[in-house]
């Protein structure tokens, strides 16, 4: 890895978070804590903190936890329907952090509160008519998703998407490219698209900095690009998984008996990150207004949480859910953080090298 990074790869994301390398690591739910975290900012890239899935008191001792670990600078993923967001927002901006990230869309208030306390705002985003929509938000940036994304994803390919997104807003705020990427070729290709980065999940849940249980993290790096599913058995929307037994239960079960264990799970959800009652339920009237859920589907999205909670940190595949993106089927191994960064840039340059040679 070279000291200084080429013109290419410094990027305008670069310039507007201070990060080194235009490299994003996303807030996945249970698995991007303070370690996976800090190490992908240490190690030059940007990560993102996943706050959702904490009680404000772990959300505060998670942010405090990166700050030990490293000076660099790093970011926090929200959802914007969260009853207490200003408080959290207020805290993560007074620990310094430089961007608030949005599972799902944010509303024009969530972004406006992000704004007023100085920290920018960058949505995940899975169309272009979505880019376009939170570019009149205002927010900084946007990560453009493709269907290979894990987790929740649309149907439009990365290959097609990510121009489409850089046509609509590249000119005006940068864009990064999420879905497929785990290596040097696929940062130069989503620069060649025009994007001004990458943001990987998969890649970066396969290090040794997460904290996902081992036996877990062999079922993915066993797991072949084949073996992933879109269901929206879970909780009503499209959500990539890798294809378990627990999945094709979920989908073979009538809806009526989906619900009772979804309401249950939610239950227990909300004991887990210390929400209130009263919180969840207006939470949940916000979330059905915002995103026109029917009751069962708001009951579905908050049992999703625990169907991943027990493979991320409780080991449990058996009863719970992987969610990947499709890379998962090209990855077989386990680097550090550092390492993995400094192959990936080290790719990159060799690339852009080839590409600036004379034929």
């Amino acid at each position: 890895m070279s000291d200084a990074v080429p013109s290419a790869l410094r990027t305008r994301f670069c310039d507007l978070v201070g990060c080194r390398l235009p490299i994003v690591q996303t807030g996945m739910g249970w698995v991007s804590g303070a370690n996976l975290t800090a190490a992908t900012s240490a190690a030059g890239g940007f990560g993102i903190l996943a706050a959702i899935t904490m009680t404000p008191d772990e959300m505060r001792d998670a942010v405090r936890g990166v700050r030990a670990r490293t000076d660099a600078p790093f970011g926090v993923n929200f959802r914007a329907d969260q009853p207490d967001l200003a408080e959290r927002v207020a805290f993560v901006v007074a620990e310094g952090v430089k961007l608030v990230s949005f599972a799902g869309a944010p509303t024009k208030d969530a972004v406006a509160r992000c704004h007023d306390a100085g920290v920018a705002v960058v949505p995940t985003v899975g169309a272009r008519r979505h880019a376009e929509k939170v570019l009149e938000m205002g927010v900084d940036a946007v990560i453009a998703q493709g269907g290979e994304g894990g987790g929740h994803t649309g149907t439009v390919p990365t290959s097609l998407l990510l121009p489409q997104v850089v046509e609509a807003v590249g000119a005006e705020i940068p864009v990064l490219g999420a879905g497929g990427f785990h290596d040097g070729r696929g940062l130069v290709a989503a620069l060649a698209y025009g994007a001004d980065g990458i943001a990987m999940g998969t890649r970066f849940l396969l290090t040794q900095e997460s904290h996902v249980p081992p036996g877990v993290k062999d079922l993915y790096t066993a797991a072949s690009v084949f073996d992933t599913v879109v269901t929206t058995a879970l909780d009503g929307a499209p959500q990539r998984v890798i294809r378990t037994d627990v999945v094709d239960r979920i989908e073979r079960s009538p809806m009526l008996l989906r619900f009772p264990r979804a309401a249950y799970a939610a239950l227990r959800f909300r004991r887990e990150t210390g929400t209130k009652l009263g919180d969840m339920m207006r939470e949940g009237m916000a979330m059905r207004k915002n995103q026109g859920l029917t009751l069962s589907q708001m009951a579905m999205a908050a049992n999703a949480p625990m169907l991943i909670k027990a493979t991320m940190v409780d080991g449990k595949p058996e009863i719970g859910i992987l969610p990947t993106g499709q890379v998962t089927g090209v990855i077989n191994e386990l680097p550090t953080v550092a390492d993995l960064l400094a192959r990936i840039e080290a790719e990159a340059e060799a690339v852009l090298d080839r590409l600036g040679s004379p034929r």
